[in-house]
């Protein structure tokens, strides 16, 4: 164990204020980019520890089977993340105009056309991320863009949070597609690569119904289409996987006023493109 009890007290009393106190210890480890926090549970947060001395810290760790070297991780944990509290205070006082006229991740949000208020819970990021996302109150795309620009500079972020972090910042399409249902070499968020990511996510079936609740226009599109004779595969051939294109269009079928065949699979009593119709995105 290398922490002293005035190592302790120093970051305790500087976390008593931080606007970070009451969030889960395993989102704050992973946010660092550091090892995971081995406690799980709701109630692990900083508020958990803080008002105990050095002493009782290292005891209540043990009743929880952990070794008095657990405090070093946890000390660290609350160093690093004390980072977030100065600019994450300045961003809270920025107006929406100073953001949207400073914060170049909202530019390039608006450049991609992609909305602000698309939701994360929409995205394609790892549970963890999601789940940080939510401690934080970071429920849209804009909310996510700026907060994470803001303490960008002063934090080290790891995994998917940095990745899209990185994608908004560069621009980088292929990434964002990774995350996003983002089209490469298109403006904006799309229904059919929405439902793509569903067919990855824990939930699919829930994943597709709030999909189609968002992209009610081009759900839209789609009725209108299939209403004129237009065949449902079509729509997905864009995502160059016939196994992904036939789960996500599965996952629509459900949601169309114009079924095919009930209990039919994707695609079932349509003409199915052949090579060149693949090739070149037509029926």
């Amino acid at each position: 164990m290398k922490s002293t009890a005035k190592d302790w007290d120093e970051v305790r009393s500087a976390f008593a204020t931080s606007i970070m106190v009451d969030t889960a210890l395993s989102s704050l480890a992973q946010n660092l980019d550091g090892p995971d926090w081995p406690i799980k549970g709701k109630e692990e947060t900083p508020a958990k520890y803080i008002d105990l001395a050095f002493d009782e810290v290292i005891e209540l760790l043990q009743l929880k089977g952990q070794k008095p070297e657990r405090i070093d991780q946890l000390i660290g944990i609350l160093k690093d993340t004390l980072a977030f509290d100065s600019p994450f205070g300045e961003m809270v006082e920025q107006t929406k105009a100073a953001e949207e006229r400073d914060n170049p991740l909202l530019k390039n949000l608006a450049k991609l056309g992609i909305p602000q208020d698309f939701p994360m819970g929409l995205t394609a990021l790892e549970a963890g991320t999601l789940e940080f996302c939510k401690l934080e109150k970071l429920a849209t795309l804009g909310e996510f863009a700026v907060f994470a620009q803001t303490m960008a500079q002063s934090v080290i972020v790891g995994g998917d949070f940095k990745k899209l972090l990185n994608a908004l910042s560069h621009v980088d399409e292929a990434a964002l597609a990774e995350a996003l249902p983002f089209r490469r070499g298109a403006k904006g968020l799309h229904l059919v690569e929405a439902l793509a990511q569903a067919t990855r996510s824990p939930d699919p079936i829930k994943h597709a119904q709030q999909a189609t609740g968002w992209f009610k226009d081009e759900l839209a599109a789609i009725e209108r289409d299939l209403a004129a004779g237009g065949a449902l595969p079509r729509h997905f051939i864009m995502l160059n996987d016939p196994a992904t294109e036939q789960k996500a269009a599965a996952l629509l079928r459900p949601h169309l006023t114009a079924k095919t065949p009930a209990g039919a699979p994707a695609g079932a009593g349509e003409k199915k493109p052949g090579f060149f119709g693949r090739l070149f995105g037509r029926k």
